[in-house]
């Protein structure tokens, strides 16, 4: 939405404003070929094979990021072991740039790797030959065939002078595999192994060298792709710009510098990696590919440019209609500055699930709202908002929060307000990037749909580091599991009652007690957290008896845990989809068939007269004034 009520200051003359635009930009060729990482419908650069291209038509270095993983790639395919190397990965993650870099490192020629062919041979200095596929897709059948055979005969040990390296998704490899077999009558031998590689994490043959990249874009990935482009040499070029200075804000180089995080201590690049973080465990895997895409718009973004991303040439403009706030980084993050069908785009679906911006509390609306005049909330407005001139209280938010709370004829209309809840939108994702961790009114994570993601990052950093879990985390998760096991607002949080209606395991209200055990493992019974070995999310673990090889086991998202805890604190919103309470119930019924074993199996142990007993103990959950939960055993004696 534009802004149509902008304070106004004074402007320069027409004559200096056209000196101005006419004025090349020093850094108008970097901008350009950023831009070009953005999500525009033509970012073909975006491809390792377009990157040469680009630079060379930009004159400019390229965005160097550290390649960890191509270290251990390069030192496998020298150091003479036989086998095959697969680098493996989503479309984004870099498999082709991967490929290309080890071509490069090995001797190969720059230009012959740029030739059509997507097969490449490399004779190496040990005598042996390097076989490299591109991109797998492209292969035609014939092609496709003759990979499939060497990559099977170099990993399973009849093939040593020649090896293959590959560049291929998941699910490519896995379908050339066994259409390969399925064309010779047989089951591939190798397709196997590698599924479990990738579903498992499982070891493959030492003959076979497994990278997959989707396995390692996390936090450390988005901070160095932001540090690669915000430290950038071609930024100094920027420095003699007329476009800023003498009290002129150029948007593009201020969103670089906060990028860089110099004024913040990087508090941006913290949050947004938290926010990275609770999204790959949520199942959203952002590639390095997405991870520029972000980078750029976050720098270039403003929806009044062409396809919603700036160029030097379009800043003059944008100064001089007032119109440097909608270039807000904050709200470039969500694709505000883009149309609709530019944010279908897999990174912004996945930060638009966290709902920053809509979702909001009664204490930071009332601050955006009220706090310009309520001496109470002046200090915090004073240091939260009006403190930024830029993106947060300046004279444009302040005119049109008077029309909005003063009630002028248009405000009153129908989407009369809608000019100043767009501001307030834009203002809630400032505040959850900019709000500093001590501000405990203002806390940034109830800004969204996670509230207590906070939480769940220490319970996933616990785990993963093998140190125990916060008791308070531990109690709240063992309250939540307990009112949806019994379907009762009981407060227990140091057991867990595992409950059923008499049967019918799906039942929302619960009041018959199978067993009981403690919220901590105790001798081998009760419940624990675990890391989860292939997606590093914690798992919950319960077990009805000491001994137990495979207790019933939760993994826990960000999202169900979210729902635990709301469930313990007694609301639960109706954004929730059943599915998190179909997914415990499930769990439920798991503890239930434990329990049905544990029980028989103590039956079986019982002496004859014990057993030849005509009775039935039934244990009821009962719950005193203060919500603690008991059980209170009923024994029924039957007649013959």
């Amino acid at each position: 939405m534009k802004f149509k009520h902008r304070a106004r200051i004074s402007t320069m003359t027409t004559t200096t404003n056209n000196a101005r635009e006419a004025a090349p930009a020093p850094a108008g060729a970097w901008i350009k070929f950023l831009r070009s990482y953005g999500p525009t419908p033509e970012n073909g650069i975006l491809f390792d094979e377009h990157v040469s291209k680009a630079l060379a038509k930009a004159n400019v270095a390229p965005i160097s990021l550290p390649t960890t993983r191509l270290a251990a790639i390069a030192e496998r395919a020298a150091n003479g072991l036989p086998g095959s190397i697969l680098i493996a990965g989503t479309a984004g993650d870099g498999k082709t740039f991967h490929c290309r870099s080890l071509w490069l490192s090995l001797g190969g020629d720059g230009g012959a790797w740029a030739a059509k062919s997507m097969v490449k041979e490399l004779q190496l200095a040990n005598g042996r030959t390097a076989i490299f596929v591109k991109d797998l897709s492209e292969l035609a059948q014939e092609d496709s065939d003759y990979a499939m055979n060497l990559l099977e005969q170099s990993a399973l040990g009849a093939e040593d002078k020649r090896f293959l390296v590959i560049a291929a998704n998941h699910g490519q490899i896995l379908e050339r595999l066994r259409d390969f077999g399925n064309r010779r009558g047989r089951q591939s031998d190798l397709r196997n192994i590698i599924q479990d590689s990738f579903l498992l994490a499982s070891t493959p043959p030492a003959r076979l060298a497994i990278y997959d990249l989707s396995a390692s874009a996390n936090r450390d990935t988005l901070n160095n792709v932001f540090d690669a482009v915000a430290n950038h040499p071609e930024w100094d070029k920027c420095g003699g710009c007329g476009h800023q200075g003498e009290g002129k804000v150029c948007p593009i180089y201020e969103n670089r510098n906060r990028m860089l995080g110099a004024a913040d201590g990087g508090l941006l690049s913290t949050r947004l990696g938290d926010v990275a973080e609770v999204a790959k465990f949520n199942g959203w895997h952002l590639p390095i590919r997405d991870m520029l895409t972000l980078a750029s718009n976050m720098i270039l973004g403003h929806p009044a440019a062409k396809e919603g991303l700036m160029t030097c040439a379009d800043v003059p403009r944008i100064q001089e209609e007032q119109d440097v706030e909608r270039a807000s980084l904050y709200s470039n993050i969500f694709g505000s500055n883009l149309k609709p069908k530019m944010r279908q785009r897999l990174i912004f679906q996945a930060l638009a699930s966290f709902g920053i911006g809509s979702e909001t509390t009664n204490g930071v609306d009332g601050l955006l709202v009220y706090g310009a005049d309520d001496p109470a909330l002046a200090p915090a407005f004073d240091r939260l908002l009006r403190a930024d001139p830029v993106y947060g209280a300046n004279d444009a938010y302040l005119s049109e929060l008077r029309r909005y709370l003063e009630g002028e004829e248009e405000a009153r209309l129908d989407s009369g307000a809608a000019e100043f809840l767009a501001r307030l939108e834009a203002q809630r994702r400032r505040l959850f990037f900019t709000v500093s961790d001590g501000e405990q009114d203002y806390a940034h994570w109830p800004m969204s749909v996670f509230r207590f993601a906070n939480e769940y990052l220490a319970l996933a950093a616990d785990v993963s580091n093998q140190r125990p879990i916060s008791e308070p985390i531990r109690s709240r998760l063992a309250k939540g599991l307990n009112r949806v096991m019994t379907g009762l607002l009981i407060e227990n949080g140091d057991k867990l009652f595992v409950a059923s209606s008499g049967g019918f395991t799906q039942s929302r209200v619960s009041v018959l007690c199978d067993t009981e055990a403690p919220a901590r493992r105790v001798g081998g019974v009760g419940m624990r957290a675990r890391v989860e070995p292939l997606s590093g999310r914690p798992l919950l673990e319960v077990a009805l008896a000491a001994g137990e090889t495979s207790p019933a086991s939760l993994a826990l998202t960000p999202v169900r845990f979210e729902f635990l805890c709301r469930v313990a604190d007694g609301a639960l919103p109706g954004s929730f989809s059943n599915e998190c309470l179909e997914d415990l119930l499930a769990f439920k019924a798991r503890l239930l068939r434990k329990a049905e074993l544990l029980r028989r199996q103590r039956a079986e142990d019982d002496d004859d007269d014990a057993a030849n007993e005509q009775t039935l103990t039934l244990n009821f959950i009962d719950m005193e004034q203060s919500g603690m939960g008991f059980s209170r055993p009923v024994t029924i004696r039957t007649v013959a």
